[in-house]
């Protein structure tokens, strides 16, 4: 830029002022707190605005009406240039360990609802605002502010638990008054618990002694007044405070862009690569931020925030009838489902219409009600309708490009004026859509006859259409059913999309748009009928589909067993203590390895990674990102001093050297002095392929044979005298999808050169002791140089077991060839492009059994998408073969399995390995022996259900399954409760899962809604503990007991939210006999605890928790001869001065077998984790969209360790499990490109996504008799596979549809179970207009690997 002078940007951090003189235009608010203040507990964690770790609180002065707001906004987005004159609050700001806790901070702590802690800095901040707005906020409020936040670990519910202890009218939970909201639990057996925290202890939230707004900010108003220029030598950002100015900077530069809460145009610099040399900010432009109501509507300037429009149009639809504020009701309820709370705080009215997305929320609303913007340039202004004309295309619109919109009208509507807007996404919260319209009819006065009909959709076309001939065709038309067939074919014309359109999903967006219209037509059908202008009515069986989606309030349960009466108070096992780091993590305290201060000259690493999925390398050229100031080095496979190929990766390269095998593979790293510069030079490097013919999915590596030597066989019994013996035969496919970990902390880790030609490494990784043997093997040193510390972790589940190995191993080589330490934290996107899932499979099955349902026999074949290369898959396929029973005795079985070679990145362990892929094929076909025998799906597992002395396909003797029943009795008995059972006699769907079979009057309600259907399903899960690697059943411990009492723990599992060390503390604190806070553990260390084994497998609390009682037994032994009288200080201090050694290490292994494949693998379990789920589903039959009314869980832990954790763990894993089975969609272009790469185009559930009941029961009285520590059992994996009950009565509920459409049978349903899944199961006369393209007759967008 010519001009680079730069004004003082001056505002406040948590009260205290900030000054900054060479503001860089480019610097986002977050990476100015944490980078130039050292902030670092306002979180990055995936730099769009979609998960909310960043969320802070702004706040401002208004000078006219005196007032100051508060609003929540995305940090990773928000220009810090925009802060000018505002005050941010982040989370240290609020509390601390140091001073006090602020009550959102305390609550959430206390009521369980942080376990990695990621997210939980903006969770607080998010309630914090809501509270700063509203002391005393409705249970909606709390959901709504929560919108824009995600967490992968806890499953919400306790969030929300702890934060509706603010709202009006909270129940003090457990009072025992009339009105008492835990009434309903007197029929507890004794000693069973229902409360995991007392609200009653919390720290009462007193407005008043929040701090004050910055008085400087009010007292004068330059701030607001002048206009502030920022620039560097690329960008511009100028800050007009009047409208004159505004329209001669555009004119001025007709290219630049207006920027306000930069929710779009920071997304796309950030991942497409455009760059604006130009901003310009009209906040502080007066006409662009007024809203003006008058008779005719509602005006609303262009600057006008999304959160003010809703509020504004609330408050007009109270105060004005009806019938004149339908377009009102319909921008407000879409602004329900745009964003989070974050984006609608920032982002503009006139943003959203100008940046003409083809899938804008809003838009297609705009468009059908005619509405009138004004836009202005330097030298004039004009009136324009947003029409059929208003968007030329892709991205564009009908301004010139001197021109910028200055205000939209908001008309009234008429009497006889109808409007609805409709929205579909994958995810009801917080996504954008796959296909939205909007439509208006009027009517003329007195009857049905169309005059004026208005239909427009988003995501049909690259741009917001109308549908032209539909609407001519329609104007003077009487509204009738005969007019649905010629709509449907209409639209077919309207909105053509080819096979290959952008979006993919051609079939079931088509299907969108003409039932969306159906919607319409039977909504404004009802409203003329309730209007008294036609006598026809909606069928009643139709009207179920009418209603708008509403929220409800969470209720849920959780029990679990007290702890005996005669427990020592200082016992602190089976109590349901807090997380240690809780607290620490509320207030942003907790230290995560991107929020170490960094070191004398740190260095940032960035890799550079493959756009090929298959391909040679001709060449790299990295001259011209060296020649990038600040970039220090590029490190590739010829600066690796030991081995480039990963000893344990079945041939995997650090750096790619001759051939990339997918996208996302690693050919080297640039290192610079910021990540910002490194990531500009990585955009250099320069390297040319000769491409391949890349595998993608698992059918083109079945057709192409295209196979790992990776392969596997069970057979147990005569399968082929098996199927001679059934009465039926059924056979099936099955495909169950690939998921993303989405750990909240992306992949990170430090490396330090040290003087000893060592490295020691802080890392966010589940397995230290493999990340310390694969930097040996790269740098060809021992392991005794290497040292690898771990604090916490941001969330794992697996990958940062099997993945975490490779960004250490490169971070240590660029700080060995540099001498300098180097750090390096994966963007979300490259993260979640090179780093692995869940493995993909596809199963072909053929089962035998009786006209009872007795299973006779099962074949079946296993096809797992490997990827790449084979890191864990061997262990995956096996899990999943060695589960393939779930909880049935198969007395014949044949199971093969494959890992199919893709060009994918090598799939990784995640939470219960390959066990979820079996058991929902399992129940699959549960289900169509139930079908296809008539009987209940409770009956065919019941009959099949293993008992004491059975023994599995894999000859493992079967023991103790009565938990296995009891669980399901238990579940089946809460979820039969008296309000239930009055419930199920209006159930939509049907309920062929019960004993009792479907009653005529179920059916007959099934019948009278046919647009909306309930499914319910239990699903029992009996989960194998153990890894048959029999040298991975090992662990250590390193116990210190120092002279004053206080005892530190150094252990070989890492904390990764799962409460690993609160875990261990409650050993530690049992064996000892001393309370948990004279104990402390402070980081997992290889230098402390050598040869440590992963923290997985559900078994990290048992191996280590056993290691640690081993140390502490060997020290209370060593204290016996001075305990005869005094305290533990006593004596400590005694043993002490008689020179007593008071450190002790620990060991224990795991008394297993040792494991072979290829010998009869028996009894390689110590034991199972059983429970059972029960829920119920109501499904859109017209969109695909549902929601879980009810889930009732009861598990079989043994006697918990930790109910509260545990309950967390069960709650937590379930939710996971619940994406897996029905949303998490991994979708890769037909070349290997993941397309689903971040929060935008991935989703995991959402607070929405809770279900409405949520009850968790533990088992009492159901000791572990093969326990291996205290009796418990492991929690961590097991309670995923509940989930599947949600899977099988969406399942149910498809079945119901299905038969009001003659359709009757077996279906298939893939996995997961998604909007589009779900509505083309739903087949009917809608779906059968859209049949899909001949497979091979196109280019898809997108395959599913």
């Amino acid at each position: 830029m010519a001009n680079t002078t730069s004004d003082e940007l001056i505002f406040f951090v948590n009260g205290k002022k900030v000054t900054e003189s060479n503001a860089d235009p480019e610097m986002t608010l977050l990476r100015y707190l944490r980078t130039n203040l050292r902030l670092t507990g306002t979180k990055l964690g995936c730099a769009e605005g979609g998960c909310g770790a960043c969320t802070v609180m702004v706040s401002k002065y208004d000078y006219i009406s005196k007032e100051i707001s508060h609003f929540s906004v995305n940090a990773c987005l928000a220009p810090v240039c925009a802060m000018h004159g505002l005050a941010v609050t982040t989370v240290e700001g609020i509390g601390s360990m140091k001073t006090k806790l602020h009550p959102v901070q305390e609550r959430l702590a206390k009521a369980h609802g942080s376990q990695c802690g990621f997210c939980t800095p903006g969770i607080v901040m998010s309630m914090y605002t809501t509270l700063r707005n509203s002391p005393i906020p409705s249970y909606e409020d709390v959901v709504t502010s929560l919108e824009g936040n995600l967490c992968r670990c806890t499953g919400y519910r306790p969030i929300l638990e702890g934060f509706r202890t603010f709202t009006k009218g909270y129940c003090c939970g457990g009072n025992g008054g009339s009105e008492c909201c835990r009434n309903g639990l007197n029929g507890c057996e004794e000693g069973v618990a229902t409360q995991l925290f007392k609200p009653s202890e919390f720290l009462p939230y007193d407005p008043t002694q929040e701090p004050i707004f910055p008085p400087e900010l009010m007292n004068t108003d330059k701030y607001h007044s002048n206009t502030l220029q920022f620039s560097n030598d690329r960008v511009k950002w100028i800050r007009p405070t009047t409208l004159a100015r505004l329209l001669d900077l555009k004119n001025l530069y007709p290219h630049a862009r207006l920027v306000n809460g930069n929710t779009e145009i920071g997304v796309e610099v950030k991942f497409k690569d455009q760059f604006y040399p130009v901003y310009l900010a009209p906040s502080n432009v007066p006409e662009l931020t007024k809203v003006e109501v008058t008779d005719e509507g509602v005006t609303f300037g262009a600057a006008v925030s999304l959160s003010t429009v809703e509020n504004v149009l609330k408050e007009q639809i109270e105060r004005v009838s009806e019938s004149k504020t339908r377009i009102f009701a319909a921008v407000v309820e879409m602004l329900r489902w745009f964003a989070g709370r974050q984006i609608r705080n920032t982002a503009v009215i006139g943003g959203n219409i100008m940046t003409a997305s083809p899938i804008s929320d809003l838009n297609p609303i705009f468009l059908s009600a005619g509405c009138k913007v004004t836009v202005a340039s330097a030298s004039r202004t004009r009136q324009l309708v947003m029409d059929k004309h208003f968007f030329t295309g892709y991205r564009k619109t009908i301004l010139e490009d001197d021109e910028i919109l200055l205000y939209l009208h908001l008309p009234l509507t008429r009497e006889n004026e109808y409007f609805h807007c409709y929205k579909q996404s994958p995810r009801r919260e917080d996504d954008i859509a796959i296909v939205n319209a909007a439509m208006r009819v009027v009517f003329e006065s007195g009857t049905d006859i169309v005059s004026e009909l208005a239909i427009s959709y988003g995501g049909m076309a690259p741009t917001t259409v109308m549908a032209e001939k539909t609407i001519n065709s329609l104007i003077g038309r009487r509204w009738r059913t005969i007019l649905i067939d010629e709509v449907c074919k209409l639209l077919d014309e309207d909105l053509p999309l080819s096979a290959s359109a952008p979006g993919g999903m051609v079939e079931y967006r088509k299907t969108l748009s003409v039932s969306l219209f159906f919607k319409f037509y039977l909504s404004v059908l009802e409203e003329l009928n309730a209007d008294g202008i036609i006598e026809e009515a909606v069928p009643s069986s139709f009207k179920s589909c009418l209603p708008v989606f509403c929220k409800s309030m969470i209720s849920s349960t959780q029990m679990y067993q007290e702890v005996s009466p005669g427990q020592p108070i200082d016992d602190a096992v089976g109590r349901p203590i807090v997380h240690t780091s809780a607290f620490q993590q509320t207030t942003g305290e907790a230290v995560y390895v991107d929020d170490m201060t960094p070191l004398q000259g740190e260095l940032y690493m960035v890799p550079v990674l493959s756009k090929k999925a298959h391909a040679y390398i001709r060449s790299v050229d990295a001259k011209d990102a060296l020649a990038v100031k600040g970039v220090h080095a590029f490190v590739s496979h010829s600066d690796v001093p030991g081995n480039n190929i990963i000893n344990h990766t079945g041939g995997f390269e650090l750096f790619a050297s001759e051939k990339v095998m997918c996208v996302g593979q690693a050919i080297g790293v640039i290192v610079a002095d910021s990540y910002e510069i490194a990531q500009k030079a990585v955009k250099l490097v320069s390297v040319n392929y000769d491409e391949l013919e890349p595998v993608i999915t698992i059918q083109d590596a079945i057709a192409k044979e295209q196979f790992h030597e990776l392969q596997r066989k069970i057979e147990r019994g005569c399968v082929q005298e098996g199927f001679e013996d059934s009465d039926h035969i059924i056979e099936g496919e099955m495909k169950v999808g690939g998921q993303e970990h989405f750990y909240l902390e992306t992949q990170v880790t430090r490396a330090i050169p040290t003087e000893d030609n060592g490295i020691e490494l802080d890392s966010s990784t589940q397995q230290p002791s493999i990340v310390q043997e694969d930097i040996a093997t790269a740098l060809n040193i021992p392991k005794h140089k290497i040292t690898v510390r771990v604090k916490r972790i941001g969330g794992g589940f697996g990958c940062k077991e099997s993945s975490s190995f490779r960004l250490s191993a490169m971070a240590a080589v660029a700080a060995h060839r540099l001498g300098i330490p180097v750090r390096c934290m994966l963007d979300r996107d490259i993260d979640m492009s090179s780093t692995g899932t869940r493995h993909p499979l596809l199963v072909k099955y053929k089962v035998g059994c009786s006209n009872n349902g007795r299973i006779k026999a099962l074949d079946i074949k296993m096809y797992l998408n490997v990827g790449c290369f084979n890191i864990v898959s061997v262990f995956v396929l096996e899990r999943a073969m060695l589960c393939l029973d779930n909880s049935y005795n198969i007395p014949c079985v044949r199971a093969r399995g494959y890992g199919c070679r893709t060009n994918i990145p090598a799939g990784t362990a995640f939470r219960a390995v390959g066990t979820p892929l079996a058991f929902v094929v399992t129940e699959t076909w549960i289900t169509d022996i139930a079908i296809v025998c008539g009987i209940s799906q409770e009956k065919v597992r019941e009959i099949n259900m293993y008992q004491d002395g059975d023994v599995t396909h894999y000859n493992h003797p079967v023991t103790l399954n009565h938990s296995l029943q009891k669980c399901g009795r238990n579940v089946w008995k809460i979820a039969i409760s008296e309000v239930v059972r009055k419930r199920l006699a209006s159930l939509i769907g049907s309920i062929i899962f019960l004993n009792y079979g479907t009653t005529n009057e179920q059916r007959t309600a099934g019948n009278n809604n046919r647009w909306k259907k309930r499914g319910i399903a239990i699903c029992p899960v009996r989960y194998p503990v153990g890894i048959a690697a029999r040298h991975m059943n090992q662990a250590g411990a390193l116990v210190h007991v120092y002279a004053d009492g206080s005892v530190l723990i150094s252990h070989g599992g890492v904390e990764m939210g799962q409460g690993l060390h609160t875990k261990m503390i409650q050993v530690a604190s049992s064996i000892l006999k001393i309370p948990t806070s004279k104990i402390f553990i402070n980081h997992t260390d290889t230098s402390k605890v050598p040869n440590s084994q992963p923290t997985a497998g559900s078994l990290s609390s048992e191996l280590n928790g056993n290691a640690v009682r081993d140390a502490c037994e060997n020290i209370l032994q060593r204290l016996e001869p001075f305990m005869n009288k005094g305290s533990w200080e006593d004596w400590v201090k005694a043993a002490y001065f008689d020179r007593t050694c008071l450190s002790s290490t620990g060991f224990y292994r795991t008394p297993v077998k040792k494991f072979s494949w290829d010998d009869d693998p028996g009894a390689i379990y110590k034991y199972f984790t059983v429970g059972a789920a029960c829920s119920e589903v109501e499904i859109d039959c017209l969109t695909g969209d549902h929601r879980v009314l009810r889930t009732d869980i009861v598990m079989d832990l043994g006697e918990s360790l930790n109910p509260a954790i545990d309950i967390g763990q069960i709650e937590g894993a379930f939710m996971q499990g619940y994406g897996l089975f029905t949303m998490e969609d991994l979708r890769r272009s037909a070349n290997g490109v993941l397309l689903t790469r971040g929060p935008g185009m991935y989703k995991i559930p959402s607070f929405g996504d809770v279900p409405s009941i949520f009850n968790v029961s533990i088992l009492s009285n159901c000791p572990n008799e093969n326990a291996l520590l205290f009796s418990s059992k492991a929690v961590g994996e097991p309670p995923l596979l509940l989930a599947m009950s949600v899977f099988f009565a969406i399942k149910d509920a498809i079945a119901s549809a299905r038969r009001d459409a003659g359709l009757n049978g077996i279906f298939r349903l893939d996995s997961p179970a998604t909007a589009e899944a779900i509505r083309m199961a739903c087949q009917d006369d809608f779906t059968e207009q859209f049949p899909p393209a001949e497979p091979g007759s196109f280019v898809p967008w997108f395959v599913r690997p």
